[in-house]
């Protein structure tokens, strides 16, 4: 596909690969996120744990490996650079977001409970480099993540606040389910419930899931 600065590839990693690659996933989580340090042991075994969930889905965005130019051009190509990354998973009773969020709605707004979670797709993480934001990569993430897929809609939670990624999502066809939540241990971090149909709303252009060529993490 392209992008506003050029091409990118994207590769859709079976699970055993997309844990092999946790180092690097963690790196651009870190960069764009900003957790503390001591939280990123907990994020790499959440990660872990996702990856054998039902029709667990993750889509690697990657900048092709470049060709040297001028002085020492006949030395290896420069690797392909993870751009970001998005995955998800089939959503139903058991998981911990899942119960933890249906319960809220069913004390709340039953009848949004029955009409989005009776058949879900969980987008647990969609997250682009700061330094690759504002070029569509988010937008390519989300539509291939969500391309395809046999349930009936798609949910996630989002920081509250007129952010980017909430633009984002309201432009792909999500609605605030609820729109402001506070998940059991983070009463100072209110998030956004948000649902959407699928197929997502959106304009995004699809090409075969491949291998970016020199990506190393390759399980």
């Amino acid at each position: 596909m392209e992008t506003d600065t050029g091409p990118l590839d994207l590769w859709e990693p079976a699970p055993p690969a997309f844990v092999h690659a946790l180092p690097a996933l963690l790196e651009v989580y870190t960069a764009a996120m900003e957790p503390p340090a001591e939280q990123l042991p907990g994020r790499r075994t959440i990660m872990e744990q996702h990856a054998r969930h039902p029709r667990f889905k993750a889509v690697l965005a990657m900048q092709p490996a470049e060709d040297p130019v001028g002085p020492g051009a006949d030395a290896a190509p420069c690797p392909p650079r993870l751009a970001g990354f998005a995955y998800g998973f089939h959503g139903h009773r058991g998981q911990w977001w899942f119960d933890v969020v249906t319960e809220e709605l069913r004390r709340r707004d039953p009848a949004a409970e029955r009409r989005w979670f009776r058949d879900t797709f969980e987008v647990a993480e969609v997250h682009v480099h700061p330094g690759m934001q504002g070029r569509g990569i988010g937008r390519a993430l989300l539509e291939r993540l969500t391309a395809a897929r046999p349930e009936r809609a798609a949910v996630l939670s989002t920081r509250t606040g007129s952010t980017v990624a909430r633009r984002l999502y309201g432009s792909c066809g999500f609605v605030d389910v609820l729109p402001e939540f506070s998940f059991p241990g983070s009463p100072d971090q209110p998030f956004a419930i948000m649902a959407a149909r699928l197929p997502l709303r959106g304009r995004g252009r699809r090409r075969s899931a491949g291998r970016s060529r020199g990506w190393r993490w390759t399980g």
